[in-house]
């Protein structure tokens, strides 16, 4: 019984910590910076994402001892959460509140749920590792969900939503088990500490509005309800692949080209905003609620609402390419907002209509951009107070996921739970890494190769390394065997090798390496560090035998 109360007021603590730390966050960045940058002449509006993004940049580049850190933030959560080995580190939480801080405070179109989801997510981890005495294995990594859960529900508001996002967010057609009451605990927490925080100004801090829009609904409102839901489909898919293409530039170019190149589009999408719609709504999540104003403006034409949303597209692309910190929740909800206005100029039922469709989009949207069908329905529910959105709500979220497939804005969401065999192949590469194996210079002959290093060590197949153990290609026994012997002696390795192949990196997975291996039709495999150094070795057998290892022990 004592336990249980120790659980119980744990899940609150992890609410109650968590809250604290996105009110001050969400203060800084959006009641402070966010304010002033949307009040200050063109030029400076202008600069301002670009001097965010550098600023973020440099903080992540130098957080961990000269080690950088990733910009990803939720991203982090659906990763830890499937992977053991991807802890969430406290020390990391404070440069990567800052990177979020700079990234959106100074108008960068990402919000600040993502760094609201890790912050979360850290501290519920912490917390659990600190104690892990009191929560045993049962509790899986259930404060990890529970923060998760308390970061959406604080940076929303939405204390429900904040449950079933957190629950929903790491599968794409299912839900994390064993964390429903840490979760609700924690959400309630967090709630309640966010608004007693933010709203100590407001003699009732909890005096919630309630019915924010009053529609209704028939045949032609579920018939658009449709349209919207396969418009969100569509460009849910587009968007995942301009994120996941953002997402591979971060990885490969250089972070000072990066952030040249996406603070002058930053900038220039500024400067267009001020053009068009004379107000700077490429800047911040929702530009301060301007956007929300422009949008269901009934004056603006549909042409004007298209480019709007290639803008805001653009904006927040730019920002995860170039190594803001931010989450795209928010910017999905405004594609959905953006596309249900569109659809309510085309089908005309009244007033009603713009405030109809854009929430009905809001939902589809999101539903189709994380896979969480759950979560869009209730966030547009709880933030509006309208149960009359629901059905139509389903009705739009249903056709976006028919049309969506099985894409996602998330790289490292699930499709499913998966079985003993599939976890196996979804261990990090360091589980079947060697650290011990011998290297081939490029310089050095095949002869060499074959009598000196093959043979002697009873392996067909060797990595070559340049200097500094940097990673060149492979060179193969049976590729030898088809050069005539008599230039075996004059023949160098590097001549031989197989090159262009992409080496793994630690955080490949079992079966993405398996993959590469045969795809390349080699029996071993390179993995490489940050800067390209050879740092381990996978063999086909070594992947067979922690296979067979881990069946034989049940996996424990």
């Amino acid at each position: 019984m004592r336990n249980r109360i120790l659980r119980f007021a744990t899940y609150a603590a992890v609410g109650a910590i968590t809250g604290a730390i996105i009110s001050v966050v969400t203060l800084v960045a959006e009641k402070f910076l966010l304010k002033d940058i949307l009040e200050r002449d063109l030029w400076q509006k202008a600069a301002a994402p670009a001097v965010g993004l550098w600023i973020a940049i440099l903080v992540l580049r130098w957080a961990d001892r000269g080690s950088p850190l990733s910009p990803s933030t939720s991203e982090e959560y659906i990763r830890s959460y499937h992977s053991k080995s991807q802890v969430l580190r406290l020390i990391h939480l404070p440069f990567r509140m800052l990177a979020g801080i700079a990234t959106v405070g100074m108008g960068g179109a990402v919000g600040l749920e993502g760094p609201s989801i890790y912050a979360g997510a850290t501290v519920g981890s912490g917390i659990q590792r600190k104690f892990s005495w009191l929560f045993g294995d049962k509790g899986g990594q259930a404060l990890l969900v529970a923060g998760a859960a308390a970061g959406v529900s604080a940076i929303f508001q939405a204390p429900a939503t904040g449950v079933l996002f957190a629950l929903e967010s790491p599968y794409k057609g299912d839900l994390g088990r064993r964390a429903l009451l840490p979760s609700l605990l924690s959400s309630a927490s967090s709630y309640v500490t966010f608004i007693l925080i933010t709203g100590l100004d407001n003699e009732l801090p909890f005096d919630v509005r309630t019915d924010l829009v009053r529609v209704g609904f028939g045949g032609r409102e579920l018939l658009g309800a449709v349209l919207v839901g396969a418009l969100c489909g569509l460009v849910a898919v587009g968007f995942s692949r301009v994120l996941e293409k953002a997402k591979e530039i971060q990885k490969v170019r250089p972070w000072w080209v990066l952030g040249l190149f996406g603070g002058a589009i930053a900038a220039a999408l500024v400067v267009l905003c001020d053009l068009v719609f004379a107000a700077p709504l490429s800047l911040g999540p929702t530009a301060e609620g301007r956007l929300l104003s422009w949008v269901l403006n009934p004056n603006e034409s549909l042409w004007l609402l298209g480019l709007l949303l290639v803008v805001r597209v653009c904006a927040t692309s730019t920002v995860i390419a170039a190594g803001g910190v931010g989450g795209v929740f928010i910017p999905l909800a405004v594609f959905g907002l953006i596309i249900g206005r569109i659809v309510g100029g085309w089908i005309d039922v009244g007033a009603e209509s713009l405030a109809f469709f854009p929430f009905i989009g809001v939902a589809a949207f999101l539903a189709a951009g994380y896979r969480t069908p759950l979560t869009a329905v209730m966030f547009v529910a709880e933030s509006t107070g309208a149960p009359s959105f629901v059905v139509p709500g389903l009705i739009a979220v249903a056709v976006s996921q028919v049309v969506v497939g099985n894409s996602s804005v998330s790289g490292y969401q699930r499709d499913t739970r998966t079985g003993h065999l599939e976890r196996r192949f979804l261990m990090p590469v360091t589980s079947v890494m060697q650290s011990k194996f011998n290297l081939v210079g490029p310089d050095e002959s095949v002869s060499e190769f074959v009598w000196g290093v093959a043979f002697p060590g009873k392996q067909l197949e060797a990595l070559v390394a340049g200097e500094d153990r940097k990673f060149l290609g492979i060179i193969r026994v049976a590729d030898a065997g088809e050069v005539d012997r008599d230039q075996w002696s004059s023949l160098k390795c590097a001549d031989l090798m197989i090159k262009d192949l992409e080496p793994a990196r630690l955080s490949w997975t079992v079966r993405e390496v398996s993959a590469a291996m045969e795809k390349s039709h080699l029996d071993i495999y390179p993995v490489v560090d940050t800067g390209g150094r050879i740092i381990g070795l996978v063999t086909e057998q070594a992947i067979v035998n922690v296979v067979e290892l881990l069946d034989e022990t049940k996996g424990n």
